[in-house]
């Protein structure tokens, strides 16, 4: 992880704000996010995926991610707050013009889709596992989609590599999830 004055704050909110969520497994929430932010390249993009889930799943506001941390953080992290009365994949769609949210969100969606968290998890039925498959998969393609434009533009050389490296990352847990 990367840390820093920024990245410290974040994570701090993050752990306050996820404070005794749980995840399918029964595990603390903020393992997630702390996930994502493990895997992130740089000081932004780790806030995001730290704060990635605080404004959808608490009672965080945008409004004061703005107030403490810089205007592409929170911009991103909007972009990242999925309203439940909006079709996911529309939702989908709008992260595509922000690219720290699109390799947040595609980190997200390999670490959500990674069944191997859910060992120990007789609760989530394999119907809801198959549903979550398909769902995070269309999701998955969609943003790899998006972002292969950035393979030829020295722009984005950076969200390139990072894009391979999550991949590679999660490689053998897409093979199993097939």
């Amino acid at each position: 992880m990367i840390y820093t004055a920024l990245t410290n704050m974040a994570m701090k909110l993050a752990y306050d704000a996820h404070q005794g969520q749980v995840d399918a497994a029964g595990m603390p929430y903020i393992f997630h996010p702390c996930s994502l932010a493990e895997q992130m390249d740089n000081e932004r993009r780790t806030c995001i995926a730290l704060l990635h889930d605080v404004v959808e799943d608490t009672d965080i506001t945008i409004g004061q991610l703005k107030q403490e941390f810089l205007p592409e953080i929170a911009d991103a992290v909007a972009v990242l707050t999925h309203d439940r009365s909006e079709d996911y994949f529309t939702y989908v769609k709008g992260i595509f013009g922000n690219p720290d949210a699109m390799l947040v969100k595609f980190a997200d969606l390999l670490h959500n889709r990674n069944e191997d968290r859910l060992i120990g998890a007789p609760d989530v039925s394999l119907s809801a596992r198959a549903a979550n498959r398909s769902k995070y998969g269309r999701a998955l393609e969609m943003l790899d989609d998006a972002m292969r434009c950035w393979a030829d533009d020295w722009k984005y050389e950076s969200e390139w590599k990072l894009r391979k490296k999550l991949l590679e990352r999660m490689g053998d847990s897409i093979v199993r999830m097939v």
